[in-house]
Order: C-alpha cells, then sequence, then structure tokens
C-alpha cells in the first residue's frame, strides 16, 4: 500500500446533484429501455407479417381452381389444363412423351378461344413461352368458356393485388363468375 499517494475527486458533489445525476440516469436507462422494447415490438410484428405472408403464398399455391382435360375419343392423348390461384400449368401429352409448361398469371397476356359446332381450342399467350403461346384442342365449349372466365377473373384479382386465399375454392369460384358476368341493360 503507497501511503504518500492521495487522489482528491476533481468536483465535490452535493447530495442534490448526486440525485439529480442518478435520475437522469435512470431516465436514460428508461428511454433506452422503451426504444428496445418499441424495437422489439416492431420485429415481432414484422415477423408474424412475413409469416403470415408465406402462409398465404403457401395456401394459394397449393390449391387448384379448376382442371380440364381435352375430349379423349377425339385426342388419343388428352390434355390438361389446371388453373391454380396464382399459376396455369398445362399439360400436353402426345405418344411417348409429355411437355408440362407452367405460367404466372401475371405473365399471361391474353387468353383466347376458338370455337366449331362441338369443340373449343383455347390458346393462352404469355409472355414466358418459347414461342409465346400454347394450344389445347377438343376442349368442350362449355368447359373452354367456364376455364377461360376463371383465368381472367384471376389475372384482374392479381393485377389489382386482391389476397384470394381468404376464400374457399367454392366461393373463389363464385366470385369469379360474379366479376365475369355481363350485365345488359334494357
Amino acid at each position: 500500500m503507497d501511503r504518500g499517494t492521495t487522489i482528491w475527486p476533481e468536483k465535490t458533489y452535493t447530495q442534490g446533484e448526486v440525485d439529480v445525476l442518478l435520475e437522469q440516469k435512470n431516465e436514460a436507462v428508461l428511454s433506452r429501455s422503451a426504444e428496445v422494447k418499441k424495437e422489439t415490438q416492431t420485429a415481432d410484428r414484422q415477423e408474424r407479417l412475413e409469416e403470415k405472408t408465406v402462409e398465404n403464398l403457401i395456401k394459394k399455391s397449393n390449391r387448384v381452381v379448376i382442371s380440364i382435360s381435352s375430349v379423349f375419343p377425339f385426342d388419343l392423348f388428352p390434355n390438361t389444363i389446371t388453373v391454380e390461384e396464382g399459376r396455369i400449368t398445362v399439360v400436353i401429352r402426345h405418344l411417348l412423351t409429355t411437355a408440362m409448361h407452367s405460367v404466372d398469371l401475371k405473365d399471361i397476356s391474353n387468353v383466347f378461344i376458338n370455337k366449331s359446332i362441338f369443340f373449343s381450342q383455347i390458346e393462352i399467350a404469355s409472355r414466358t413461352f418459347e414461342n409465346n403461346e400454347v394450344r389445347i384442342k377438343f376442349l368442350r365449349n362449355k368447359d373452354a368458356s367456364f376455364l377461360r372466365r376463371m383465368i381472367e377473373g384471376l389475372r384482374i384479382f392479381e393485377s389489382k393485388q386482391i389476397d384470394t386465399s381468404g376464400y374457399s375454392i367454392d366461393e373463389l369460384i363464385v366470385k369469379l363468375g360474379e366479376l365475369s358476368t355481363t350485365v345488359t341493360s334494357a
């Protein structure tokens, strides 16, 4: 122990000054604690929002709205169009091969129907297909019309960023039908 060295504080504080300094420190700690709590709440809210978004995307990507195939006797290897809430999958079958095309609804530029007396042909024009369109022949006329209405309705929902995951499939089909119904005035 060194007997010759004495350290004196630069300033001596009164009890009132010590109380004020302690109060300021407590306020700073409380303020920082409130900021941390607010940041934690914001992070939790963002995490719940992201989880809900992912949950809706998964739900939406796995729900088939409608699936239609070409008529067998006229098409020996029936092709199929499956419409999900976010995309369309077209399966084209041949003797020993199968080609499958998937396209997001937002990438579809147009849907055409060519009708004859008994059957229809549907053409889906897309910005992502190599040759820009896919055709499915020998669809029943009413199936092709219904399919086009469903695709066009889902495209509108997609363009307006309407979340359809809250609807059951039956409710969604009814809403899409209402959306594509033409009303004429007398």
